[in-house]
């Protein structure tokens, strides 16, 4: 193995075996986080070999996943049960001194934004305050959690050197940003390409080689986090400029989506976004904010970040005003009607309903005197401030009933055919009766 660095004796006793460790997958791996990218990168590293820890705060995810069970569409409990219970490859624990136990860390835990868009990192800190508590020399720590540039240089390097660690010999830092898109039947935890960026050359050498595949190394852990709230920055800045589309092209009786279509027959210097009436999800309208918010240490105003929070933030407003729209032309009002919405998860095909358009939607709706009732086969409840509302799965025949039918998330298991043979009014806010030629209703799209 050829280093960077030619290290001293004792350097190269804790580099060289945990290198070792890695290249033979016997390294006893921590995964801080049991959530959408942590219970994956669980499954990952257990069927590479290694024998895997997964650490969290909460009982019920620990209790599940060793009973083999999973919570979380993209893995399955067959899968996890065979590596927890046949294997023995998997445990979970709420105990987070056996971190004495671990090789590599991975932290994936949320980074989510307060009520004034301002970044938490309290699950980072807190993460960061166990590890370097229970923690041993010669172990990797990897954070994959998105944020904004200097967190991992702030939360991790600065209080292992605090403790009297030395970051690049006697213990590894780096940063490789988690790039899981749920239910992507293509891309998945061990085929996406990768980003790292080391404290130190060992540090990236380190953390490369356990990643593994495809990884792009990079000068620092900033590059690294930077690239991350960048990459989803993109996408919400030209999710907002297909939703200014939509908003101007209604003014003009255009369809967005026949626009957009057409627009990206152009096999070059085009990228194909699509309207939505909310920007769901755990990353793209959380991580342009950690960007903006960082950049004003700087003096810097992210004025496009802004204007788009602007633009994706109207929306469910829009939603609601074509809803109400339409019942006026039925010589209705929101107050009393009946409107069924399909869909609560924030993307098809997915349980997961954070950031999702439903709760602005909803809202709205209720508060303006709305009936709703909500139809997901994927979702089971959600709460909405301190109320639990039951979602069901979608009776057709009921469908004549309601005013208005609302497709908000366009599930593969919906029978669209059906749904324009039932309906009255349908106002599709994601193109998903593209197939559909006939409609026994009124069809309108946002």
């Amino acid at each position: 193995m050829e280093l960077l660095v030619k290290p001293s004796k004792s350097e190269e006793s804790l580099f060289e075996s945990l290198y070792k460790k890695i290249d033979t997958n016997t390294a006893v791996v921590g995964v801080i986080g049991m959530g959408y990218v942590g219970l994956p990168n669980i499954i990952s590293k257990a069927k590479r070999g290694n024998s895997v820890i997964g650490f969290d705060l909460d009982e019920s995810k620990v209790n599940m996943v060793n009973r083999g069970g999973s919570y979380i569409s993209d893995v399955k409990s067959e899968e996890l049960s065979n590596l927890v219970l046949d294997r023995k490859k998997i445990f979970a624990t709420s105990d987070f001194s056996l971190l004495s136990n671990v090789d590599v860390i991975l932290i994936c835990v949320p980074t989510p934004i307060d009520e004034y868009k301002q970044p938490n990192l309290s699950y980072i800190k807190k993460a960061s305050i166990d590890i370097l508590r229970y923690a041993e020399k010669g172990a990797l720590v990897i954070l994959e959690s998105t944020t904004y540039p200097s967190t991992t240089e702030d939360y991790i390097v600065k209080n292992a050197v605090a403790r009297g660690l030395n970051v690049g010999e006697d213990f590894f830092v780096a940063y490789s940003p988690e790039r899981i898109d749920p239910s992507n039947k293509t891309y998945n935890v061990d085929n996406t390409p990768r980003i790292v960026g080391g404290h130190t050359s060992r540090c990236t050498q380190l953390a490369e080689k356990f990643i593994g595949g495809s990884v792009l190394p990079v000068s620092s852990t900033k590059v690294a986090e930077m690239s991350k709230v960048y990459e989803n920055t993109f996408r919400y800045v030209n999710i907002a400029l297909a939703n200014e589309l939509t908003l101007i092209c209604n003014k003009m009786g255009l369809d967005p989506w026949e626009v957009i279509e057409a627009s990206k027959t152009k096999p070059y210097g085009f990228m194909p976004f699509y309207p939505t009436a909310g920007v769901g999800g755990h990353c793209i309208p959380v991580d342009p904010y950690y960007l903006s918010w960082y950049s004003k240490k700087f003096n810097c105003n992210a004025q496009m970040i802004e204007l788009a929070g602007e633009i994706n933030n109207k929306m469910s407003d829009y939603a609601v005003d074509r809803i109400n729209g339409i019942l006026n032309s039925e010589k209705l009002t929101l107050f009393g009607s009946k409107i069924a919405i399909l869909g609560a998860s924030y993307k098809k095909d997915i349980s997961d309903v954070r950031e999702s358009p439903i709760f602005r939607l909803y809202e709205s709706l209720i508060r303006m005197g709305a009936n709703i009732t909500i139809y997901d086969p994927h979702v089971d409840s959600i709460r909405i401030k301190d109320t639990i509302v039951n979602i069901e799965d979608i009776d057709y025949n009921e469908l004549g009933n309601y005013d208005v039918v609302v497709l908000l998330t366009a599930h593969s298991d919906f029978n669209y055919y059906k749904i324009a043979d039932k309906s009255r009014n349908i106002f599709d806010t994601r193109d998903g009766f593209k197939e559909v030629g006939r409609f026994k209703g009124n069809y309108y799209k946002m």
